[in-house]
């Protein structure tokens, strides 16, 4: 079995996550994609504009029913979301799965900053999906394949100001948008839509 770890802070999920996702599950030959939102992302000042349960619930609604794909809680009640004691763990509960690592080429690129990326890099394969204007060194350390096919200018930084603006994006998926408009997130009120 070959599993991707799919980590990130998911505020909010969006349609090129799942497309990237798919995408790679095909070219990689993944049999299971785990989601796993950060619950402090140590890259990110811990800080996020939905809580976790709300971006725990969205991924949920995004993956619902697809084949392969899993939202997992792993990193809840960290203090910090480092990818290190997410791969010990998920090791731990799939021992005899090939373990990858499904990231983008921006946050590849920071990868010798993170906590123990030496043993990061031994415990997985980097499957890097590249990001237009990104180039990456790869430490010798890391075993790495590229998906360099998909081009999506999609950001959730960038869904998070459509929504505050009152605009419906239509890079949510329908279920995760009834979600944040029923919630209120993103600046949204709860307004009806």
């Amino acid at each position: 079995m070959r599993l991707a770890i799919f980590g990130g802070t998911f505020d909010p999920i969006h349609k090129g996550h799942l497309a990237i996702a798919r995408k790679a599950a095909r070219h990689f030959r993944l049999d299971r994609v785990l989601f796993v939102p950060a619950y402090h992302p140590p890259h990110k000042a811990g800080v996020t504009n939905a809580p976790y349960d709300d971006r725990v619930r969205m991924a949920e609604l995004a993956c619902g029913g697809r084949a392969g794909f899993e939202v997992s809680r792993l990193e809840e009640g960290t203090e910090r979301s480092y990818s290190i004691d997410t791969i010990e763990k998920v090791a731990r509960m799939a021992p005899s799965n090939e373990l990858c690592f499904l990231i983008g080429a921006d946050a590849f690129g920071e990868v010798r900053t993170w906590r123990r990326w030496r043993d990061v890099a031994r415990a997985v394969r980097f499957l890097v999906v590249s990001r237009p204007g990104w180039n990456y060194e790869v430490p010798e350390e890391v075993t790495l394949e590229r998906l360099d096919t998909v081009v999506l200018p999609i950001s959730s930084s960038e869904v998070r100001k459509a929504l505050a603006a009152g605009r419906r994006p239509a890079e949510v998926p329908k279920p995760v948008l009834d979600y944040i408009l029923k919630h209120g997130l993103y600046g949204t009120g709860g307004k009806p839509h």
